[in-house]
């Protein structure tokens, strides 16, 4: 399968509430894994943004493989951050 034949598909993880992407350490952490995570799982990663809130990252995948990347993502940033600040998540939990 050529590269052209390979879908683009863009995923965001976003923060539930407050910024905790503007720490620059924060931010930084998140987007060495994210392509820690794609070198891994043999994804090529087109595009890696981020601001204070979220984390856009476009694979070279289909949409299956994007959501697996982005729920990977989240459990090792989460974890990171629950070691790091003893915070039980970076993300934020939704209400129920």
């Amino acid at each position: 399968m050529t590269d052209a034949a390979v879908p683009a598909t863009r995923i965001t993880l976003s923060a539930l509430e407050g910024t905790p992407l503007q720490h620059e350490m924060v931010q930084r952490m998140v987007l060495a894994t994210a392509e820690a995570l794609a070198e891994r799982q043999g994804v090529k990663i087109l595009s890696l943004e981020a601001d204070a809130s979220s984390v856009t990252a476009t694979l070279a995948a289909d949409r299956i493989v994007a959501i697996g990347f982005a729920a990977e993502l989240r459990r090792l940033t989460t974890n990171w951050y629950r070691h790091k600040f003893g915070v039980e998540t970076l993300w934020g939990e939704p209400r129920t």
